[in-house]
């Protein structure tokens, strides 16, 4: 039995972010982390 297998590469550009946009993708992340912290807490009580 032989299997083919398709390889299919794809090139992507890296775009590069401003600074306000990773300082925004950071606040996100952190108050995500917030509140799944949160969350575990009311879990637990």
């Amino acid at each position: 039995m032989i299997v083919n297998i398709l390889f299919i590469s794809l090139t992507v550009k890296r775009r590069s972010r401003s600074a306000e946009e990773c300082n925004h993708d950071m606040s996100v992340s952190k108050q995500y982390e917030d509140y799944k912290l949160k969350q575990q807490t009311f879990r637990m009580l």
